[in-house]
């Protein structure tokens, strides 16, 4: 913990008893230096996932390599009943840190890596044919999806 101090005409430090105005360390606005890019800033971090790592510690990034080389038949996904509008977290849940197809009501479908899966939304990787790339989608969104 820095302690921030100051000095009156007679060379006495006097501190400050809560620290440094604004929160920041003595001399660092807490703001970060101007000019400076986010990922620079003196003790910049970058966000992690909400609530510490989904599956126990299980690997945030893409996969190493790419998914598999075929497409599913969408015949063969897990798609809402009659009327329901939306995919159930709890059903998609498990294809967590697994390959996954989707198709999307948009008519958008490509394979994907989910890395976190919440009541209404989903994110991780998503494959763009030649790299990852993070993404994010509302359950609304997924019209059906198969996990390997």
């Amino acid at each position: 913990m820095y302690e921030y101090c100051d000095y009156d005409n007679d060379d006495r430090q006097i501190g400050l008893p809560f620290g440094p105005p604004f929160g920041g360390q003595q001399g660092i606005p807490p703001f970060g230096l101007p000019f400076q890019p986010p990922g620079q800033q003196p003790g910049f971090q970058p966000p992690g996932p909400p609530f510490g790592a989904p599956g126990g510690g299980q690997q945030q990034g893409p996969p190493s390599g790419p998914p598999p080389s075929f497409v599913p038949q969408q015949s063969q996904a897990q798609t809402p009943g009659v009327g329901v509008f939306a995919v159930d977290p709890g059903a998609i849940r498990p294809c967590r840190f697994r390959f996954v197809y989707l198709w999307l009501r948009n008519g958008q479908q490509f394979w994907a890596w989910l890395v976190f899966v919440g009541s209404r939304s989903a994110a991780g990787w998503r494959w763009t044919g030649f790299r990852w790339v993070y993404f994010g989608v509302d359950l609304n969104n997924i019209q059906s999806f198969v996990c390997y």
